[in-house]
């Protein structure tokens, strides 16, 4: 797998962190440059967590599964794209305007399961996970710095396409993994 491409499922996996994000920035007054730290390093540094996690998983299965591990990563990334897409037409979630460990580190969590998939996936495609992983999460630390000040700018009007966009992408990620796979040998 190519940077490229692991710089888009990054782009695609922080989505759900970009949209918490512009949330968390309409939820303050006043935004000062802590607001975009705090968020970035809780939702980039989760990011970069969870797929260290779901590779480390992933390998301790891989041999039973090789055989269809192609299958595995399409249904998994179908699934969460799908997934965010139907989150983005569902009710809006109301966001507190703290900052703390207590309410960032709980988002920061829900946020990035769909990473730890993501992980397990990498583990069967033999990428390089710690370039991965830190891709993903410096991804999503800039994403959700732009989270913050586009819902400070912006408000609520782009939560639900971001979650869409980053939902296809990882749907059309999963397509290619398994066309690649069946009709290419990849």
């Amino acid at each position: 797998m190519s940077y490229w491409e692991i710089f888009v499922i990054g782009v695609g996996l922080s989505m759900d962190a970009f949209a918490v994000s512009v949330c968390k920035g309409l939820s303050v007054k006043k935004i000062k440059p802590k607001h975009c730290l705090i968020a970035g390093g809780y939702f980039g540094g989760f990011q970069a967590l969870m797929p260290l996690i779901g590779w480390l998983l992933g390998r301790q299965l891989e041999g039973l599964i090789k055989s269809f591990d192609h299958w595995i990563a399409f249904v998994l990334l179908a699934l969460i794209g799908a997934n965010m897409i139907r989150e983005a037409f569902g009710d809006e979630e109301s966001q507190d305007s703290s900052f703390s460990p207590k309410t960032m580190l709980p988002l920061a969590v829900a946020t990035s399961i769909d990473a730890l998939a993501v992980g397990v996936t990498f583990a069967f495609l033999d990428v390089s996970i710690l370039p991965a992983a830190l891709c993903i999460g410096v991804t999503t630390f800039a994403l959700s710095v732009v989270g913050i000040r586009t819902g400070a700018v912006f408000g609520a009007k782009f939560q639900s396409k971001a979650e869409i966009a980053g939902g296809a992408v990882l749907i059309i990620m999963g397509l290619k993994i398994l066309i690649e796979h069946l009709f290419f040998g990849g």
